[in-house]
């Protein structure tokens, strides 16, 4: 089943998880692997792509903040552990690199928390 297009609203949100993941990878990928500005070394090239890959099929957009809160993990178990690596790592260091863009996320994270607090379908499990 083919995915309907995005609206103008959906495809920006799509190409900025896109360039903040690959932001993040390359912060770690310079940091961790020593490799130059606009470089990656191959893992990370791969775990770059396979991002990119997962976002433009995530079906989940629209409604989705991160994909940390989704519900299903689209990622394979080994990228879902890298992916998880780079952002323990990255994360805290973005406030450096794009403070409006860690801005937004911490403030996105909080409203998404108490969003699903409120929920009268919310289990105590999803807080954690």
């Amino acid at each position: 089943m083919a995915r309907t297009p995005d609206t103008a609203r959906v495809a920006a949100k799509r190409e900025r998880e896109k360039r903040m993941v690959s932001q993040m990878i390359a912060l770690y990928c310079r940091r961790r692997h020593g490799t130059r500005a606009g470089e990656l070394c191959p893992e990370c090239a791969e775990l770059a792509e396979y991002a990119r890959q997962r976002s433009d099929r995530c079906p989940f957009m629209e409604t989705k903040t991160f994909c940390s809160n989704c519900r299903v993990h689209c990622y394979r178990p080994e990228m879902r552990t890298r992916i998880r690596e780079v952002m323990r790592f990255s994360g805290p260091r973005m406030i450096f690199h794009n403070p409006v863009a860690a801005v937004r996320h911490v403030i996105e994270t909080r409203a998404e928390k108490l969003t699903k607090r409120d929920s009268p379908f919310s289990s105590p499990k999803e807080d954690v």
